[in-house]
C-alpha cells in the first residue's frame, strides 16, 4: 500500500491531503483564527471614531465662524450708529 501526503498552507489556511491507495483521498483542512476579523473590526471602528471626529470639528468651526461674522456685524452696524450721530452733531453745530 503506497501512501502520499502533501501538505500546503498559505498563512491563514492549512490543508493536509492524504492518498491511500488507489483512490482514497482524505482532505484535512484547518481555518485561521479569525485574526484578520479581529483586524479587520478594529480597523472599521477606528474610522468611525475618526469620522465622528472630524465631523464634530467641522461643526465647531462653522461655529466660531458664524460667531465671528454675527460680531463683524455688531460692529458694522455700531460705527453706522456712530457715523450717523457723528452726522446729526456736525447738523446741530452749523
Amino acid at each position: 500500500m503506497v501512501e502520499r501526503v502533501t501538505e500546503r498552507t498559505d498563512g491563514v489556511t492549512a490543508e493536509r491531503v492524504t492518498e491511500t491507495g488507489g483512490s482514497t483521498v482524505v482532505v484535512e483542512k484547518s481555518g485561521g483564527s479569525g485574526a484578520g476579523l479581529l483586524i479587520g473590526l478594529v480597523l472599521l471602528v477606528a474610522v468611525v471614531i475618526g469620522a465622528v471626529y472630524l465631523f464634530n470639528q467641522n461643526n465647531r468651526e462653522n461655529a466660531k465662524t458664524d460667531a465671528v461674522t454675527q460680531a463683524a456685524k455688531d460692529v458694522g452696524g455700531a460705527a453706522k450708529d456712530v457715523g450717523d450721530a457723528a452726522q446729526d452733531a456736525a447738523k446741530k453745530v452749523q
